[in-house]
């Protein structure tokens, strides 16, 4: 089986995320509870808002997206698209902010995030994915100043 670019870069994620700590699954055997940080790939949006390559949870709450792109892909401008897909979670799922706060893009060699917790958030790059424990303090961090102000 020939397996296009994209896939490619896919493959190399899914082995990022993994050793950042992330537990991967297709849409139909996910459970967003089985671990503290579940990626699952290929996730359909609201009707106008496509799929995302991966949406992930973490503690049970939707909290970001991942844009794929093949080996070389620039991607800089990418985070329209990603930016597109973190306003696109279905009104009935679980998230921690809508809009969803993170966005990464990669291509499995170059890796960018934004973190939309951050007052001037913009696209970034970074050396690899954050790990569940990293962002979910972020997020809890964010809640707490939330309740205090």
């Amino acid at each position: 089986m020939v397996r296009n670019p994209e896939d490619k870069a896919r493959e190399v994620i899914d082995g990022m995320l993994e050793k950042a700590g992330w537990h991967i699954y297709d849409l139909k055997e996910a459970n967003i509870y089985a671990h503290r940080g579940v990626v699952i790939r290929n996730f359909p949006l609201k009707s106008g808002h496509g799929f995302a390559d991966y949406l992930f949870y973490i503690d049970g709450k939707a909290s970001g997206v991942i844009e794929a792109k093949k080996k070389g892909a620039t991607l800089t401008g990418v985070e329209i698209q990603s930016d597109k897909y973190k306003h696109g979670l279905p009104d009935i799922l679980p998230a921690w902010f809508k809009p969803l706060p993170f966005c990464y893009q990669s291509t499995g060699i170059e890796t960018r995030f934004t973190n939309g917790l951050e007052p001037d958030f913009c696209s970034r790059n970074v050396f690899s994915f954050h790990r569940p424990e990293t962002l979910s303090d972020w997020l809890h961090d964010d809640v707490r100043a939330i309740h205090e102000l």
